[in-house]
């Protein structure tokens, strides 16, 4: 069949709905034969493009019709899909199968494996499968852009860097290794495969075309396989193309600006193309279907959903190339005019989703009214869904989100991670409260359990493995006081029964390096613990069908797999499976990817995240090509999307309504605005604003009551509530902040320790101690056998790693300071008699108890009372104003007998710090000194003590004294309760 002279090949612009304008368009030229539309065919891109024209048709058919064959081009089985249209297909050759998707990541993640091994570089699995999920990309591209591989060898320079030199040397080992590879097993790309079927459609209906018309709409693939198919249509007499947003009204100077440009034949120099405009790729297109910008004529119908014609106008103004936005200064106000886009700018992204959901719900209040929110920001399209369920709103994110996000993903992944770690306190519990462990009727009783198990394991992170929690959880049961061991022994019994489910993963973790075993025994402990939940839904259902292809195809990925592998490996697999919601939700209202925008427009649209490396996004690099090497075999240049993306941007802008957004800053730091929205503020001046929404979205979560800061608390229990024992530790904090102590005391509210937290300096105190303690029980303070001792419990197998590390060198030289002091001391007659012993007295009505860590006798029959510190020690300035009496109280129930087996007067008071003090470590402290006419010493320290202790207890404990917060803040500096007593509102720092 000769070719048309004149290629049938149109554009409908940015203004006009696309889907609409096209249905309108065809039912005028098909639609007055009933059976006219359905001898046709339409290519187009997606098969979400397909349902938008399919309802595009259905809106306007009222009296019903027979639609056209819609064919997505990018089908891998199209043939199939055109059927009777290319039967028969000439030749009779049928087109080898395509490799399945999975198979070809593990296939080359092991030749990537053996490869990088070969070089001297090793990769673990999980890399493995990265860079083959890369390189797979790779492969297309050039597959795609049927781009010679061979070219490589001649592509590579001189001064390529070292780095790319390395990836190129592996390319080209893999690229010589893969068609081996698939030769053997007889089958292609399907990237390949698509080609080969798509070149076999050009020739086809070059020869014999099909029956119907033939319409390929809103295709912007530069693929030079898809160009062929569109050359054929668009010169078809029946056929013609129909592109999206080409701006045909562009002037000449500005389209050659775009490029590709040949390279100058004196000097070889090309000039650089423009592939971040979004008219670039759609002349690429037109270049390798070898039509004239010229040549393309405007789609002459609407779709009734038009905004003015005078917008399209302004898009291309604004879109203008760099050197070329010089002539915004002399149009004419109309040419740069955006009527009917306002912009906001919004402090954080959460105001940001406000607003959009809020500009949302007004647009449907008017009956028949669309509204759309598009956005590759998937974050905020999920604060947008999460707002609109206050209204009762549902409004799916359609763009849908990767496997490795949804319920039935994570929970794979957390079983590999939780393995990983030897199932240590963090990925455990995280384990143990995944939405889908126990799902239904006992979640309840479950999580019960896992909560009051969750409280077991805050503290520092016990040894690995499943025995060691065991052993962790009955060393708390032994050291818990008797009316904790039920509760402890109960949550033992549950773990016990828990832990059952997970042995077998952990053994299966320990014994094996093989991919398939791993990932069979994560399948079979996901089951154990959420049963059919797990495999349920949508999610839950594409996850069994993703398991069971690992499984199948496990073996034929890298060697050598280890647990620790498997949960990356997962994660990378994982995250091009998009799990979509189903159909339901509200059907006036759409949260749209950038893909699912495509070729779709609402009444009202709304572009959000107009931030730079959101919309449009930064480039991934390539790891395998550099971009001078991409360039040269014709591939995409890595800013090619930004064009893609602006293309998109763009064609969105044309809505007949349209709300721009953009938060001024993410998460974490400041946002840089994109280059679109200040390519709209540059060219308009400025962007009309929408202050009404951003007052609503600030006025609907206050309340209309003004709030009153909270007063400082000062509760005043009755005197029978009130403890009639107290420590003496706990005495300062009685008298510097009441309130602590009442919320410790009487509330029994105390702070828990972080999940697998580092140690403490308290856990460091507490070290200390028991080193200290052992050796005087067990080796009667023999200063020879005191550094073994330490040493020995630093290095034991269970100690923390930081304790170890970090602490030893520290911890070791003051624990020599304390035997050879104590050694020094024996030498003169002073001798450690007791040490880590309880006693209590009665003073006032008030039971005073206290822990002592040594007493000596001195060499005159009198005590020492010592403490040993691990920081600094208080300061005398402390003493002096009442607090720090610890030791003086000490020394008072020493005097009063009670201490078992300790008789005497305490006549010394010392706190041996193991703190640094000059060049080295430890120093021996009193905690008093002369000053002035006022004088502690170690002979009135206990009856001072005594005195202060007299004087709180007759305030607080058996008077009716209010427990005031923070008394004396200058001796509170601990601040655990500090949000229960709503400080900052009450100390002037908070607006209520």
């Amino acid at each position: 069949m000769a070719e048309a002279v004149h290629p049938s090949v149109y554009t409908i612009p940015p203004h006009r709905a696309f889907a609409d304008a096209l249905a309108a368009g065809l039912l005028k030229m098909h639609g007055k034969d009933g059976l006219g539309l359905a001898r046709g065919i339409i290519l187009v891109p997606t098969n979400r493009t397909a349902r938008a024209i399919q309802d595009a048709f259905v809106r306007r058919a009222e009296p019903g019709l027979l639609l056209p064959r819609l064919v997505p081009i990018g089908d891998p089985e199209i043939a199939e899909t055109l059927g009777s249209a290319l039967d028969p297909m000439g030749d009779g050759e049928t087109a080898p199968p395509a490799i399945a998707p999975l198979e070809r990541t593990m296939r080359l993640a092991t030749l990537v494996q053996q490869v990088r091994e070969r070089m001297g570089d090793p990769v673990d699995a999980g890399e493995a499968v990265r860079l083959a999920r890369d390189l797979g990309a790779t492969l297309d591209q050039l597959l795609i852009e049927k781009a010679d591989p061979k070219q490589l060898a001649d592509s590579v320079e001189a001064d390529l860097s070292h780095h790319w030199q390395v990836s190129l040397d592996q390319l080209a080992v893999i690229l010589d290794l893969w068609p081996k590879e698939l030769e053997r097993l007889g089958k292609i790309d399907m990237a390949e495969r698509r080609n080969l079927l798509l070149d076999r459609i050009s020739l086809r209906w070059r020869e014999t075309p099909p029956p119907g018309f033939v319409v390929a709409a809103g295709i912007a693939s530069t693929s030079p396989a898809v160009a062929g198919v569109l050359r054929t249509v668009s010169r078809m007499a029946n056929g013609m193309v129909v592109l999206p947003a080409l701006d045909i009204t562009m002037p000449d100077e500005e389209w050659e600006a775009l490029g590709p440009h040949e390279p100058d034949p004196q000097t070889g120099f090309r000039q650089r193309s423009i592939e971040t405009h979004p008219q670039f790729a759609l002349k690429l297109l037109l270049d390798r279907m070898g039509v004239a910008h010229g040549e393309v004529d405007r789609w002459r119908w609407g779709g009734g959903r038009d905004s003015p014609a005078v917008r399209t106008r302004a898009i291309g103004n604004a879109m203008a190339p760099a050197n070329f936005t010089g002539k915004w200064n002399d149009l004419p106000p109309r040419e740069r005019r955006l009527s009917g886009v306002r912009g906001l700018e919004l402090a954080t992204p959460a105001e940001e989703a406000q607003v959009i959901a809020i500009a949302m719900r007004e647009a449907i209040e008017e009956p028949g009214r669309t509204a759309a929110l598009v956005t590759p920001d998937r974050a905020l399209a999920r604060r947008v869904s999460a707002h609109l369920k206050r209204w009762g709103i549902n409004a799916d994110d359609s763009a849908g989100r990767p496997l490795a996000e949804e319920p039935s993903g994570t929970l794979l992944i957390a079983l590999a991670e939780t393995a990983a770690e030897g199932f240590s306190p963090v990925p455990l519990l995280a384990l143990l409260k995944h939405p889908l462990v126990r799902f239904g009727g006992a979640r309840g009783t479950w999580l019960s359990e896992v909560r009051r198990f969750d409280i077991l394991m805050r503290g520092p992170r016990p040894r690995p493995g499943l025995d060691a929690v065991t052993a962790h959880l009955r060393a708390a049961m032994a050291d818990a006081p008797e009316r904790r061991k039920p509760g402890i022994a109960a949550s033992l019994a549950w773990w016990e029964e828990t832990a059952a489910l997970l042995a077998p993963l952990e053994q299966v973790a320990r014994a094996t390096r093989d991919l398939p075993g791993l990932v069979t025994a994560v399948r079979e402990t996901a089951t154990r613990l959420a049963g059919d939940a797990v495999w349920s839904g949508p999610s839950g259902r594409e996850a069994a069908r993703f398991i069971a292809d690992c499984e199948a195809q496990a073996a034929l990925g890298p060697a050598d797999a280890q647990i620790a592998d498997l949960a990356p490996l997962l994660s990378h697999l994982m995250t091009d499976i998009a799990i979509r919601p189903p159909q339901g939700g509200h059907p006036r209202l759409f949260i749209w990817g950038v893909l699912e925008a495509r070729l779709q427009q609402a009444d009202v649209m709304i572009l959000g995240g107009l931030n730079e490396g959101v919309w449009p996004n930064l480039p991934k690099p390539d790891p395998w090509l550099a971009p001078r090497l991409r360039t040269e075999l014709g591939l995409p240049g890595l800013e090619r999307r930004i064009g893609l993306a602006a293309h998109d941007f763009a064609s969105a802008l044309g809505g007949r309504q349209v709300l721009v957004t953009r938060a001024r800053r993410d998460a974490s730091a400041p946002a840089i605005a994109s280059r679109f929205w200040l390519r709209l503020e540059a060219m308009t001046g400025g962007l009309t604003r929408a202050p009404r929404l951003k007052a609503w979205a600030q006025s609907i979560d206050r309340s209309r009551d003004r709030a009153l800061p909270a007063e400082r608390p000062e509760p005043r229990p009755p005197l029978a509530d009130r403890p009639r024992q107290i420590s003496v530790t706990k005495v300062d904090r009685l008298k510097a902040d009441p309130f602590a102590f009442y919320a410790q005391a009487m509330l029994g509210l105390s702070r828990l320790d972080p999940v697998d937290a580092e140690p403490s300096p308290a856990f460091r105190g507490s070290a200390v101690h028991e080193i200290l303690e052992d050796w005087f029980r067990e080796d009667e303070c023999d200063p020879d056998k005191l550094v073994a001792r330490a040493e020995k419990l630093l290095d034991a197998s269970d100690a923390h790693p930081l304790m170890r590390a970090l602490w030893k060198p520290r911890l070791i030289e003051p624990i020599q300071w304390i035997a050879e002091r104590v050694r020094a001391q024996l030498a003169q007659g002073r001798s450690p008699i007791a040490a880590e012993v309880d006693g209590q007295t009665d003073i006032s009505g008030v039971t005073l108890t206290g822990k002592v860590d040594r007493i000596d006798r001195l060499a005159d029959g009198r005590l020492a009372i010592v403490d040993y510190k691990t920081g600094q020690p208080p300061s005398p300035a402390a003493v002096e104003a009442g607090f720090a009496m610890q030791l003086g109280l000490l020394g008072l129930l020493a005097d009063r007998g009670a201490f078992k087996g300790v008789e005497g007067d305490a006549a010394a008071f010392e706190y041996w710090s193991l703190a640094k003090d000059g060049d080295g470590f430890g120093f021996v402290k009193e905690p008093f000194r002369k000053r002035g006419d006022v004088e502690i010493d170690a002979e009135n320290f206990v009856a001072h003590a005594a005195s202060v202790f007299a004087t709180a207890a007759e305030q607080w404990l058996i008077g009716d004294e209010p427990f005031t917060a923070k008394l004396h803040p200058e001796y509170a500096p601990y601040g655990e309760y500090d949000q229960l007593m709503r400080l900052q509102e009450w100390y002037g720092r908070g607006d209520g």
